[in-house]
């Protein structure tokens, strides 16, 4: 992307929430039924699936601006739709989060404690990353129980944030994430497993201007039918926060400079 878009993007965007609820009455006169994460995959593993619905599930990343992700919630709940949030530690809100849950959306940690690390320690070869799992895995643990006792709720499921380290070492974020971790945890679903992402028709995500949606726009995948469309979305591409994203925008200059 282009440095004026970037620009324009971040700083100049006119707010598109009204978009955001035509996507929903759209969907919703489409005869989709929203889910969280969570519901479905539980619907995934017993086989319960019905093939005469629709799914439309709804994942918003909060990378920044914690009061554009309330906007989003503020919206669902007029229309009576559920989704599924991720926060990360510097974005985590304990209201809103606790809001989220208490009236049945899915909440939970949108974690980068893989890509922190390498910052943190100049580690720069994948090979010297996978070698230090073991410590990465009770950083994670470490924040997964500061935030429930924060929040006084149990996280029930994760979703890895992506970064530019993760780019440069081919090695996202839940690499280091097994089986044994999440059953210690008592986390049902990291939003990266493999039956789950195999079980979807469209999957989709929000972008900066112009394009706005990659690979196509969920408007059309509801206008053909799809049966389960998944949408990934971010604050910053529905509503601009000049400050915020200004620091956002530092923080990544200064980490790239530094890492590189």
């Amino acid at each position: 992307m282009g440095i004026a878009q970037r620009l324009y993007s971040d700083f100049l965007l006119p707010s598109r929430m009204d978009e955001y609820r035509r996507l929903i009455e759209r969907a919703l006169e489409k005869n989709y039924i929203h889910l969280t994460l969570l519901e479905y995959f539980s619907l995934l593993k017993e086989s319960k699936i019905d093939p005469d619905l629709k799914y439309f599930l709804h994942r918003h990343d909060i990378d920044t601006d914690p009061d554009t992700a309330r906007a989003f919630f503020e919206i669902e709940l007029e229309l009576g739709v559920k989704t599924s949030y991720y926060f990360r530690l510097k974005t985590m809100d304990i209201d809103l989060y606790r809001e989220m849950v208490d009236q049945g959306y899915e909440a939970g940690y949108h974690y980068e404690e893989l890509s922190d690390f390498c910052k943190r320690n100049g580690i720069k070869q994948k090979e010297n990353v996978q070698l230090r799992f073991s410590e990465i895995r009770e950083l994670f643990k470490k924040n997964v129980r500061a935030i429930e006792e924060k929040t006084g709720k149990k996280i029930r499921s994760v979703a890895a944030h992506g970064d530019f380290v993760n780019r440069k070492l081919s090695l996202p974020n839940f690499s280091f994430v097994n089986e044994e971790l999440l059953l210690e945890l008592k986390i049902e679903l990291e939003c990266y497993h493999p039956m789950l992402i195999h079980s979807l028709d469209f999957i989709g995500s929000d972008t900066h201007y112009p394009r706005f949606y990659t690979p196509s726009s969920p408007f059309e995948a509801i206008e053909k039918n799809i049966p389960v469309i998944y949408l990934l979305s971010h604050p910053r591409h529905w509503r601009r926060n000049i400050l915020l994203n200004l620091a956002d925008d530092v923080q990544r200059f200064k980490e790239g400079v530094l890492f590189n």
